[in-house]
């Protein structure tokens, strides 16, 4: 098979403890539990800590996690006041990707431990939603909103976002959704964490790659995509003329289809019912224009190419998220806020992995394809005898 130009799918680089995808039987599993499983019963909280530590942990192990992870909210102020600094109108996705990496330059710590790199996680895991949060109150001329330490990680957020606590409803919602994004084996950003981490630079630098890895609209950005394409079918009558453009026109209808998943993404099932509670609860239309999107894609999909098409985890999540009072443009730093477990994990894992021989610098091939490929090159002309061509 010629694996250089189908962006290494099916190519096994790395081994790893944390997540496992069954594409087939639409399985998604966290260190060795289901993530339906979790979702029901566990929360962010607990989630982290078993993607960090490779088990749950106990009631006391618990307490002192959430009391690592809620001391660890606060950013330094300066850090804050650098970011009044910057056009209001700035990609929330680069703002966020500057100020992981300045981590760096704000904590003067040791990274060459395995310990270390564990205290690192924890304040990546608890800053991040607090940079993302206090620049969405910069970017808007409103004050910054402090973390409350009596709430969850998913409530603190929602609260520093919108300066109102949410209902225990709205608060679970959103707890579930972080489950649901913590990990995904090697996904793109997950993979540029990974490589950054195998040339042993620091955590911070790992993570701030990751960032940009899932800026991209074919990574964490789909789900703004699906938003707005969402927002401009407007109703659910709309929806079957508007797909059958897109299929006129060989164009991608976002949120359906996955690379790996060639069944039904079980996270796009959990987000599902969520998007219909919040219809239900909020009076919008959005799961209703959404759940005719998926059908009507999956029966052209169906009559035209002769092939299954199933909705991945962004056809649902961008009707949660906006129904939860989150800005379309947030959808992304939103994904970060809760993969960002997932990308410690691996950045540990990458670094400091138990089995022999230790992971390897990523080196990868590349064929050259270029003009005058060959061993007679091209013949240097000085520049005052070039002529155009």
């Amino acid at each position: 098979m010629d694996t250089k130009n189908i962006g290494l799918r099916n190519i096994e680089v790395a081994d790893t403890r944390i997540s496992y995808i069954d594409g087939q039987k639409g399985k998604l599993i966290y260190r060795g539990y289901d993530i339906l499983d979790l979702t029901k019963n566990s929360n962010f909280e607990e989630t982290c800590y078993l993607l960090l530590h490779d088990e749950l942990p106990t009631s006391d192990e618990y307490v002192d996690f959430k009391t690592e992870l809620v001391d660890a909210r606060i950013i330094p102020k300066q850090m804050q006041i650098n970011m009044g600094n910057w056009r209001k109108d700035a990609d929330p996705m680069d703002v966020l990707q500057a100020f992981v990496a300045a981590f760096g330059g704000y904590y003067d710590e040791e990274f060459s431990t395995k310990e270390a790199s564990y205290s690192r996680a924890m304040n990546l895991i608890a800053k991040v939603p607090t940079i993302v949060s206090s620049w969405h109150r910069i970017r808007n001329n409103k004050k910054i909103i402090e973390p409350d330490s009596n709430l969850s990680h998913a409530a603190n957020f929602l609260y520093m976002l919108n300066g109102e606590k949410p209902d225990l409803e709205m608060e679970k919602i959103f707890d579930i959704c972080l489950i649901l994004h913590a990990d995904h084996t090697l996904n793109a950003s997950t993979f540029a964490a990974r490589q950054v981490a195998s040339t042993r630079a620091h955590m911070y630098s790992a993570a701030s790659a990751a960032v940009g890895a899932l800026s991209g609209e074919l990574h964490g950005g789909a789900n703004y995509e699906v938003m707005r394409m969402l927002l401009d079918i407007k109703t659910e009558e709309n929806v079957e003329s508007y797909i059958k453009e897109k299929f006129a026109k060989n164009e991608k209808v976002m949120g359906m289809g996955h690379a790996v998943y060639k069944t039904v993404d079980p996270r796009s099932q959990v987000l599902k019912e969520l998007s219909k509670r919040l219809s239900e609860k909020t009076g919008q239309p959005w799961y209703d224009i959404t759940n005719r999107v998926e059908h009507v894609t999956a029966e052209l999909m169906k009559k035209t190419k002769e092939m299954e098409i199933f909705p991945n985890v962004d056809l649902y999540s961008a009707s949660v998220y906006y129904m939860l009072g989150i800005p379309m443009d947030l959808n992304t730093p939103i994904f970060a806020i809760s993969r960002v477990a997932g990308w410690a994990a691996h950045i540990i894992e990458e670094k400091f992995a138990e089995a022999a021989p230790k992971p390897m610098l990523y080196r990868p091939k590349a064929v050259y394809v270029g003009k005058y490929a060959g061993p007679q090159g091209c013949k240097y002309i000085p520049i005052e005898k070039r002529t155009k061509k």
